[in-house]
């Protein structure tokens, strides 16, 4: 049996672990980040805090021990905030040994630094003395949806094919199908830049603004976060794929999107402080991910004007109404 461990009891975190336990050749550990919560987990066999509805069925391993759910594993997925991901793998790192394979699965860029998941796994694993694989799976996938075992199609993307497509036969199910690649960043950035966009389609939504303006504002945030991307390194047809073009729609249209609906209320006027209480502890990207993508878009020389819109709104420095006015007022150019 493959051992896989999760790091993180998130929504997507225990959606994975739904998932990969539905298969009967995996012995899968979910590991929340703290005692208290694994303590409830393991009580109530349902991550209620933020995956409500959901049974664990006893084919997913519970514990708070570190050493025992990543020590023994031969996979690890990476499912915490991207805020908590640099200090989760200081801890976790000195438990680690060669030859297992890490995969981020956490969609968003480390403020600061304005490194992806998987740059900043890395560094902190050679900080250790350790060389191994880093890989990261994106692409349209809203965790209750996942944990339902409905059907999702994704990317899992390792710098090395072999790897990918290993983790390609680990992770699919009937209900998840898995496609490889070998574009790290595009995969990654797709999956962390789409959070900004979904925000500024929220605000269209909250404002009453239309269908019009909302596929206006969907499609000119492909052809920004794709600048974004290629200018880092990514490829073009990776974020025309599932981990670009099918994450964002997914995100800037569906009911589920936490980026989206702080968007929504934004738009309607509002205060984010208020707005980020209201996700009772979970997380919207997005909000964090803004600056460093602009950062990142400034050290790349690349345009990126509704991630600075967003960036505006998100500081309190205008209004959505002002953002879009100067949208709408941008120099004529062509497409």
């Amino acid at each position: 049996m493959s051992r896989i461990a999760i790091l993180g009891a998130g929504a997507w975190g225990t959606a994975l672990a739904l998932a990969l336990a539905r298969r009967a050749d995996h012995h899968v550990t979910l590991w929340p980040r703290s005692e208290e919560h694994a303590a409830e987990l393991l009580f109530e066999r349902e991550n209620r805090r933020y995956l409500p509805g959901h049974s664990l069925p006893e084919a997913i391993a519970i514990t708070a021990n570190l050493a025992e759910a990543a020590g023994e594993a031969e996979i690890l997925i990476s499912a915490a905030p991207s805020e908590h991901t640099r200090a989760q793998f200081e801890r976790v790192a000195p438990l680690l040994r060669p030859g297992q394979i890490v995969v981020s699965a956490t969609k968003g860029l480390e403020d600061g630094t304005l490194m992806r998941m998987s740059e900043v796994i890395g560094e902190v694993l050679n900080a250790h003395g350790l060389r191994l694989l880093v890989g990261v799976l994106g692409g349209p996938s809203f965790a209750r949806e996942v944990a339902a075992g409905l059907p999702a199609a994704v990317t899992i993307a390792f710098r090395r094919m072999d790897q990918a497509a290993r983790i390609q036969g680990e992770f699919s199910t009937p209900a998840l199908r898995l496609y490889r690649n070998d574009d790290v960043t595009g995969v990654e950035l797709g999956g962390a830049l789409k959070n900004v966009i979904a925000i500024a389609a929220g605000v269209v939504a909250g404002s009453g603004l239309g269908a019009n303006a909302a596929a206006a504002l969907i499609t000119r945030g492909i052809a920004e976060t794709t600048r974004l991307a290629l200018a880092c390194g990514g490829r073009r047809e990776t974020l025309a794929g599932l981990s670009g073009v099918g994450d964002l729609v997914l995100t800037c249209t569906g009911a589920l999107s936490r980026n989206r609906y702080v968007g929504e209320e934004l738009g309607r006027g509002r205060p984010l402080p208020e707005i980020l209480a209201s996700l009772g502890g979970k997380v919207a990207e997005g909000v964090r991910t803004t600056s460093a993508a602009l950062g990142l878009a400034t050290l790349r020389g690349v345009d990126m004007p509704i991630t600075k819109q967003v960036a505006a709104i998100l500081r309190g420095e205008r209004s959505p109404q002002d953002a879009v006015e100067d949208l709408m007022s941008r120099a004529s150019r062509g497409e």
